[in-house]
């Protein structure tokens, strides 16, 4: 190729990754001889192309120096050159290649691929949430104390707490009677000593509002808390429990849709309200959109007890976010420190920007993170680039990409190349304040537990475990994975925490390696530097803080049946201010340094800081 670049270095492209708002951009392209000039091309949604020439700084480098974007967005860039072959002037294009960063020649704009470049606004993640363990709690099957209160009509309670779920559903797949356990927030409180021992210090729970399923995602009724769970009083007491132990609490905003057996639907006449089902004058009727009314209306994804309702009808604007006896001002009047937005991709851009401006307002130390399932930061749903993490909206998402890399890996169906070039990306596309509230997700309701996934393998789980404990981000428990709990897809996933039966050895492991987190600013602050390995087996990563004197941490990880030697240019890594490396008691010589890997071990090196 007639140009070297690539993006993922810093000699080409300063600074990496993500730019905040003002902050300027430098490029750097290597041409050869015959290249006569270099043109940046960037492109914008909506917007015509900006054609950059580059100056030409020396007989091989053309340069582009502090460039400044105007406005948070999300921007692709790619080069245009002419070249002189034999003796014509010839127009190429290059763009990103698949793998690390580099760029590749394309004659065919169409089908270039490009880099991006995503300019946010400064929009700072609060502590406690960057530096937390977020434990998710799916408050049915979590714990039970006491009797079970007010049981749904139609519905069943199972004989045993250990009783596998299932479903009861009819001919056309539809869930005829609801199944209960009869956890509830009371079974939260009992077990907060529990928690806080584990390590947590933010508690996610499943959505706790009124509604006639088990797991509350079709609400009933947003101001109130589903009897069978407890009340108000009980929701108090659980923050304030939580709050004495250093725990924050957030809950699961489900706002693209509501229950049709609902306060605001209110199809079968359960509530004594009008809903929009009953009545066009309803107060509710804006809300809905009615195809062929009552019987025909939009749902989500065809669920008929699930209709989706127009978010951004000021009405409902007003009510869930704005109004003075707005939902989440209730909420968060008790100390609510955030929510997580269900399917995100549903919400308008408003509603969420919306949703954001009056959480700061109401807390500036809330959170608000969003239910994606892929790349986030260039996420196109319903035809519309969404723009969740430029400042106004999101502060993290939850992380499937980070859980499908590692499982992946773990799984053999990719090598530690692949995991190189897949987190890099994201690290790239990611502003810096996004990546560090990423929940890192091993597990959830919608999936697989991961002892499942990872085919009951409990050495393949530590790894699983010691990577997200280890790495940047929120590490997202979902309630029993840390006991061992086994689970296919939904509702084989929910089953009930195994209280006095959980797998000491794995819940030791978790135990120990969050305490190690917890107890370390290089892990709960520090950035990362991931590291670009021969071996397919064994992948590795640099946690470090520049500014403190704690000493930095050396992940590495072998999935493989064998013990691996690894060899690492420690200079290379991490130029020359760090003397030796420690590894327990040992250490070892600074240059190239040899690492032997038990089978499926990691290994956690600490690395010294030069004293002088």
């Amino acid at each position: 190729m007639s140009i070297t670049y690539n993006s993922w270095l810093e000699s080409y492209k300063k600074p990496f990754g993500a730019l905040e708002l003002g902050e300027k951009l430098s490029l750097s392209v290597k041409a050869t001889e015959n290249v006569k000039e270099v043109y940046l091309i960037i492109e914008r949604d909506g917007k015509n192309l900006e054609e950059i020439k580059m100056t030409k700084a020396s007989d091989c480098m053309f340069n582009i120096d502090k460039y400044e974007f105007k406005q948070a967005d999300v921007y692709f860039y790619f080069f245009k050159t002419i070249e002189s072959i034999n003796g014509n002037n010839e127009l190429k294009y290059y763009g990103k290649s698949k793998r690390n960063g580099i760029c590749e020649e394309n004659f065919d704009i169409d089908s270039l691929s490009k880099y991006q470049i995503t300019v946010s606004k400064n929009a700072k993640s609060p502590d406690w949430f960057k530096e937390g363990v977020l434990y998710h709690i799916f408050v049915d099957r979590f714990n039970k104390s006491g009797k079970i209160n007010n049981p749904k009509k139609n519905s069943f309670i199972y004989a045993n707490w250990e009783d596998t779920p299932m479903y009861i559903k009819n001919s056309e797949n539809e869930i005829i009677r609801w199944d209960f356990h009869g956890g509830n927030l009371k079974g939260i409180i009992s077990k907060l000593s529990y928690l806080k021992n584990l390590g947590v210090s933010i508690i996610y729970l499943s959505p706790i509002f009124e509604s006639q399923s088990n797991h509350k995602y079709d609400t009933g009724d947003y101001k109130n808390i589903d009897p069978m769970f407890g009340n108000e009083e009980i929701f108090k007491e659980l923050i304030n429990e939580a709050n004495k132990k250093g725990i924050n609490i957030i809950l699961d905003g489900v706002f693209s849709h509501t229950g049709d057996d609902s306060l605001y639907f209110n199809k079968y006449g359960n509530y004594d309200s009008i809903g929009a089902y009953q009545s066009q004058d309803s107060p509710y009727s804006s809300w809905y959109k009615f195809d062929n009314y009552p019987q025909k209306y939009d749902c989500w994804w065809g669920v008929k007890s699930l209709p989706n309702v127009n978010e951004t009808e000021t009405s409902y604007i007003d009510y869930i976010i704005k109004g003075d006896n707005s939902v989440i001002k209730k909420w968060m009047g008790y100390g609510v420190k955030g929510w997580r937005l269900d399917v995100a991709d549903e919400l308008p851009s408003k509603f969420i920007e919306e949703l954001r401006s009056e959480t700061l307002k109401l807390d500036k130390e809330s959170i608000l993170v969003g239910e994606v399932w892929e790349d986030a930061s260039n996420k196109i749903s319903y035809d519309e680039r969404r723009k969740y993490l430029l400042g106004n909206q999101l502060n993290g998402v939850t992380g499937y990409v980070f859980k499908n890399i590692f499982v992946d890996f773990l799984n053999y169906k990719i090598d530690s190349n692949d995991v190189y070039n897949s987190l890099m990306t994201i690290k790239e596309n990611y502003p810096k304040e996004s990546f560090k509230s990423n929940l890192n997700i091993l597990g959830t309701h919608d999936t697989r537990r991961i002892l499942t996934e990872l085919n009951e393998d409990k050495e393949l789980l530590k790894l699983a475990v010691a990577i997200q404990m280890t790495f940047e981000g929120v590490p997202y428990i979902y309630y029993g994975d840390e006991a061992g709990l086994l689970g296919e897809t939904d509702p084989d996933n929910r089953r009930t925490y195994p209280w006095k039966n959980e797998d000491k050895e794995i819940l030791n492991f978790y135990k120990n390696i969050i305490k190690d987190r917890n107890k370390s600013k290089v892990l709960t602050r520090g950035e990362t530097k991931f590291l670009e390995l021969e071996n397919p087996n064994v992948f590795g990563y640099i946690r470090y803080i520049e500014d403190i004197n704690d000493d930095n941490i050396l992940v590495l990880v072998n999935r493989s049946e064998r013990e691996e030697v690894i060899k690492i240019d420690m200079k290379e890594c991490l130029n020359s201010k760090y003397t030796n490396l420690v590894d327990g008691l040992i250490q070892v010589n600074y240059d190239n340094v040899e690492f032997k890997l038990e089978p499926k071990s990691h290994k956690l090196v600490k690395l010294e800081k030069n004293s002088n």
